[in-house]
């Protein structure tokens, strides 16, 4: 599998023998349409839901093929990844079924269900330093040492083929679509999508052209300047929600897929992560990570970018629920239904029964109350409450704001 310029490259053929490697290991994962998203692109939009997918992600596809491609030698001396946590069960999985030890390099901080869960699957789990780049050198260190096989996460062409194989069930169940999109970290899943679906089209002759797009959380984006400086380039980053894309440099070999077949790369905010997190979970009933939900994000930020159908991979559904709490309310607060609100008011009995009895009035849900008489800010006379608040949306917010200023309360937005 190369190509001229000596760089490896994945073929449709080489897809569709991972498909059949991958019978029984990696299940077919539905094609839900997602009504709410459509009517916002004006087109069908649906959703590919990788978080369907044993492991909770998409990694079981590529894992397995790259380990079913060792020998028997390699793989008596056992696998190590690094890995945020999908990797990680992904090549614990693989590994636990073709009979090899796994070792697993995980970051300082990764999700507490995605360390259970590889654990379960057998792999033995270190935690070298606070990023997935800091896992990935002393995963390769341990490899070398050790000799045993280094499972990279992205940048290798048997990892890229059986993540390629979404691309061929996409194009199976929705052969008409105009517009992928998914999450990138790396980049393997969507270059080995990008290779099996561009591939597909070229071998039947189709007059289409079926555009890629990638999605990357902004303050993890490495793509965007590689692409710029036209080779792959570390960047800083940032803290993120969306851990599991959360890569500082593409692979040589990601790099190359994309420059020749990904039409392009966008980038989300944390805020358009959290929204789409809550649309997946309230409107297509779907649980998903906030990196699995980045997809959806690039819609919400850059439909204009799109021409339906669109099919958008739901890339990964391991999400810690305390994580899942917080970030629910940080995509409510988006979408203007979840305040929280400081509001002073006389200290005098029933000041604050009179207060709940309003927003009951205005049809505000209260979730949360401190209410607070002793403090340096506050003069004798005065008492302070913080409230979390749910409402009906950013218009019934702004109008709970402006009523309870026009009683008289003295208000300060958190």
């Amino acid at each position: 599998m190369s190509d001229d310029r000596g760089m490896s490259t994945v073929t449709v053929d080489d897809v569709r023998a991972a498909r059949e490697l991958l019978r029984g290991v990696a299940v077919p994962t539905p094609l839900v349409p997602s009504r709410a998203l459509s009517e916002q692109l004006g087109g069908p939009v649906l959703l590919k839901c990788e978080n369907l997918q044993r492991t909770g992600s998409f990694k079981i596809r590529g894992a397995y093929v790259r380990i079913a491609g060792l020998s028997e030698r390699e793989r008596a001396g056992g696998v190590v990844a690094a890995s945020a946590g999908n990797h990680a069960q992904g090549v614990a999985l693989a590994a636990s079924m073709l009979g090899c030890k796994a070792t697993v390099f995980m970051p300082v901080g990764a999700p507490l269900p995605k360390i259970a869960a590889t654990r379960g699957y057998g792999a033995e789990i270190v935690f070298p330093g606070p990023t997935v780049d800091d896992c990935l050198v002393a995963a390769q260190k341990h490899a070398d040492e050790c000799g045993a096989v280094f499972i990279h996460p992205f940048d290798h062409p048997d990892v890229v083929t059986g993540q390629a194989t979404i691309g061929l069930e996409v194009m199976d169940q929705c052969p008409e679509a105009r517009t992928i999109v998914a999450p990138v970290g790396g980049g393997g899943m969507l270059a080995g999508v990008a290779a099996a679906a561009k591939g597909l089209a070229e071998e039947s002759g189709a007059d289409r052209k079926i555009k890629i797009i990638g999605a990357q959380a902004k303050r993890a984006a490495a793509f965007p300047p590689s692409l710029a400086a036209g080779r792959p380039t570390q960047i800083e980053i940032e803290p993120t929600m969306a851990d599991g894309i959360a890569v500082g440099r593409p692979g040589d070999l990601t790099y190359a897929m994309f420059t020749d077949l990904v039409d392009a790369v966008v980038t989300v905010t944390e805020e358009s992560i959290s929204q789409a997190l809550l649309l997946c979970l309230e409107r297509a009933k779907q649980v998903v990570e906030p990196a699995g939900a980045a997809g959806v994000a690039a819609l919400l930020e850059h439909s204009y970018a799109v021409e339906p159908p669109v099919v958008v991979v739901l890339s990964g559904g391991n999400i810690d629920p305390l994580l899942l709490s917080k970030v629910l309310r940080h995509g409510l607060a988006g979408a203007g239904r979840y305040l929280v609100v400081r509001c002073r008011l006389k200290d005098r009995p029933g000041a604050l029964v009179t207060l709940l009895s309003e927003l009951a009035e205005l049809g505000v849900n209260v979730l949360d109350v401190m209410h607070e008489r002793v403090a340096a800010r506050l003069h004798v006379e005065e008492a302070e409450v913080l409230m979390h608040l749910e409402t009906r949306g950013a218009d019934h917010s702004e109008d709970v704001i402006a009523r309870l200023r026009e009683r008289g309360y003295t208000l300060t937005l958190s």
